[in-house]
């Protein structure tokens, strides 16, 4: 027997004979459990939620950070932990800052109405508490609760969570990147955990979301699959392929196990406004020397009492900036690199990204190439090409900081060494072009002086991954470098054995550039801009236990399928890495492991 039940009407001769009035108590009775379920239904509609399910952020040797959000601030955020619960933590509560939701957002429609045309506020409280005196290896129950002003609770789940683990732990992390709210994330992350169970931590490679302002990105898009729902099993992503429709909700991946992201380039927003679209000022970063400049002719107007704190507001506000993105996760550094060890592994992440610019070379295109015909005699409108957000030139701040990491007692006695960030050293993808270089600005100019075209060149040789990075990680045994941005798995290895991974494929592939499909290189353009293949001289490494195959039924050493994802887990237990994939076309079929290799000792 079940509880399922139905409504059968019996028939009009028996319910009510043609010669029989209706009985007004009947419509009455049914008018009054209308009105009272429209009650219930609008009581619950207003019942304080959780914006999102707690996740775990900076362990520590005896604590571990718990982070939720909600629409309110509440007048108590507390944590409760313990095998019954009975340990409290209160939690301590910041608004952020500039999280806003615009025309192009996906949301309510109660929520649309506010928008007329400029961007609104969107008021988010970010509530962490601190949980201390843990045991490595124990892992204990966590629950958190936010009260409402008008007194209501709200509660989550219950999780569980844990402190670092220590050396000889094994664990199993998941590697990935570049979400961005992708047509298989939710499924790619579902796939890990049905397959993998429990993972102890996740490594993320940059590019969480697309518009880092942009409220519902992370929260609650309603095409399901913003970022904390998909990494928290509460996604509703629908999928149709060949008319079969699917619906993933994700993973309970991060209630459990420390995220640790890089930032991509998807973390920065560009020059700040009140009036134009959220996707207009995603794509407008200003490069800080060229604010300067600006700066020092506007001083007197914008910060005529030289405040230095006016100054550097006006100046984060005229370039580009994360804020939204610094002030949800909780770091082990205030800088956007840092090192962290979790287990068995040294892990080191780097700020190696710069702005994504079109290889458009139209008129109008302000683009990696070249400026727009129009903007020509207005530099304050110049894209100035992929400029670099953080140097990692050597003898930045950031080189001098990583030389001093991988010598580092930490580093060295580390088991594995991984140096994770987000743009590639080695790649098949699109986005390894041009070299990741400060643009050299090439002005030229008629007999009169006008300009006749502003455009970039990104010299080959001077690419700052390759020349001055990798050199250092090679001395000093890193044994596994990971890395996306373009959107695809492959792999390669260094003539000493270190290994390189991009697995960020969950849709909106860029493609692979192998055999016939070239990219698109600038024509008569001095700097050397690679068609084909790895530009830095790499051949990608084959899977070694079930690669795709082409249309020519040859092995194919990527995946770049808008249909195919994968993901890839790093077992410390044996230094394995293994990648996966699952066919969304075949929502039924198993995932199936197609590569796995093994990471050198140190």
């Amino acid at each position: 027997m079940t509880n399922d039940f139905m409504f059968t009407p019996f028939p009009e001769a028996i319910e009510n004979p043609r010669n029989y009035p209706r009985n007004p108590w009947f419509f009455g009775i049914l008018l009054v459990i209308v009105l009272l379920l429209g009650l219930i239904m609008k009581s619950h509609l207003k019942k304080p939620q959780l914006l999102t399910d707690p996740f775990l952020q900076l362990p520590t040797a005896n604590s571990v950070r718990v982070v939720w959000f909600t629409e309110f601030s509440g007048t108590s955020n507390t944590v409760a932990y313990g095998e019954k619960l009975d340990r409290i933590v209160t939690a301590n509560t910041a608004k952020l800052s500039r999280t806003r939701e615009d025309k192009d957002s996906r949301i309510s429609n109660e929520m649309k109405q506010e928008i007329i045309d400029s961007p609104i506020v969107r008021n988010i409280w970010r509530h962490e508490a601190e949980v201390t005196n843990l045991t490595p290896g124990d892992r204990i129950p966590y629950s958190v609760t936010s009260q409402r002003e008008d007194g209501e609770f709200v509660s989550s789940k219950i999780f569980t969570l844990s402190p670092t683990p220590l050396a000889n732990t094994s664990l199993k992390i998941l590697l990935t990147s570049d979400h961005q709210l992708m047509p298989m994330t939710a499924a790619n992350l579902q796939k890990v955990a049905e397959t993998m169970g429990r993972v102890d931590g996740i490594f993320m490679a940059g590019d969480l979301i697309n518009i880092a302002d942009r409220a519902s990105e992370w929260f609650d898009d309603n095409r399901g699959r913003a970022f904390f729902p998909s990494l928290q099993g509460r996604g509703f992503s629908e999928i149709d392929k060949n008319g079969i429709k699917t619906v993933y909700t994700g993973g309970e991946l991060i209630q459990h196990a420390p995220l640790f992201p890089a930032i991509g380039n998807h973390e920065i927003m560009g020059r700040f406004s009140k009036a134009s679209q959220l996707n207009d000022q995603f794509n407008d970063p200003f490069p800080r020397t060229a604010a300067e400049k600006i700066y020092s002719q506007k001083a007197y107007e914008v910060n005529p009492n030289n405040d230095p704190e006016t100054r550097e507001t006006w100046l984060k506000n005229q370039t580009f900036n994360s804020d939204t993105y610094d002030e949800i996760f909780t770091l082990p550094s205030n800088k956007h690199y840092y090192a962290v060890t979790f287990g068995d592994v040294r892990l080191v992440t780097l700020y190696v990204t710069n702005i994504w610019r079109t290889p458009n070379l139209d008129p109008g295109a302000r683009g990696r190439y070249r400026e727009r015909d129009e903007d020509f005699n207005h530099p304050e409108k110049w894209g100035y090409g992929q400029h670099i957000f953080e140097p990692i030139v050597k003898g930045s701040a950031q080189y001098n900081w990583l030389q001093q990491e991988l010598n580092s007692p930490e580093f060295k006695q580390a088991k594995y060494k991984v140096v994770m960030f987000h743009h590639p050293p080695h790649s098949l993808g699109d986005n390894i072009v041009p070299a990741y270089t400060d643009p050299v600005q090439i002005v030229d100019r008629d007999e009169q002086g006008n300009i006749k075209m502003v455009r970039y060149e990104y010299p080959k040789a001077k690419d700052y991954i390759i020349r001055d990075i990798v050199p250092l990680l090679e001395k000093a045994n890193v044994q596994l470098v990971f890395y996306g941005h373009s959107h695809l798995w492959n792999r390669f290895e260094s003539a000493s054995g270190m290994h390189f991974l991009e697995t960020s494929n969950v849709g909106n592939s860029y493609g692979a550039f192998t055999g016939k499909k070239r990219r698109f290189v600038p024509p008569a353009y001095r700097a050397d801009y690679s068609a084909i293949g790895d530009p830095n001289g790499l051949n990608p490494v084959m899977p070694t236990i079930a690669p795709l195959l082409g249309e020519d039924g040859q092995p194919l050493p990527y995946i770049d399928s808008n249909d195919i994802t994968a993901f890839s887990i790093f077992d410390t237990g044996n230094g394995v890495v293994s990648s996966y994939y699952f066919d969304t076309r075949k929502p039924e079929s198993d995932v199936v492991k197609f590569d796995e290799f093994k990471l050198k000792n140190s």
